[in-house]
């Protein structure tokens, strides 16, 4: 994956969307002609994305998107290479970034994240906000940070699907495979 993001869309830019089906639920995507700009959980949670009003459903528009998400899902697949464009503040973007180079199959703490990131550890809060906007979900792992002790904190899309990811990954292995759909 790419360690760089475009600029995010320019306000007032037309929004484009699609729905896809997944072993995690219906997952919503955005972005424009340029790049990816959203990966949303329809079915639940804090990062369950709303359709706004003035987008325009383009079906087949993230073809690329669609085609690496569901060889990711069918385990053929450990990293994306997709154009990304995700709109936040210059810290959040940061964050965003360190996370894409956090490996397929492995984990890191919030502290992890902000000592990478060159702050101290009383930046693992920040970094754990910043973690929690990311609106480009999977793609961009989120997923993949987790508390200093192991646990599985926090996760817009709701812990379940956290596990169900991090299972998926081989990341946790006390308990059968993820297999099959979530929802």
């Amino acid at each position: 994956m790419t360690d760089e993001f475009l600029p995010a869309p320019l306000p007032g830019a037309v929004t484009e969307y699609d729905i896809v089906e997944s072993p995690i639920g219906r997952i919503l995507l955005t972005g424009d002609e340029r790049a990816l700009t959203g990966l949303f959980m329809m079915d639940g949670g804090k990062h369950q994305q709303a359709l706004q009003k003035g987008w325009t459903r383009r079906p087949g528009r993230f073809a690329d998107a669609s085609a690496q998400l569901e060889e990711y899902f069918a385990g053929k697949r450990t990293s994306f290479d997709l154009p990304l464009a995700p709109s936040g503040t210059e810290f959040q973007i940061a964050v965003w970034t360190e996370l894409t180079r956090i490996p397929f199959g492995e984990t890191a703490s919030y502290g992890e994240v902000a000592l990478a990131l060159g702050k101290s550890l009383v930046a693992s809060r920040a970094v754990g906000l910043a973690n929690g906007k990311n609106p480009i979900s999977v793609i961009v792992p989120c997923h993949r940070v987790i508390g200093a002790d192991g646990s599985l904190t926090g996760y817009g899309g709701g812990l379940d699907r956290k596990e169900w990811l991090l299972r998926h990954e081989g990341v946790l292995t006390d308990a059968p495979e993820a297999q099959g759909a979530l929802f």
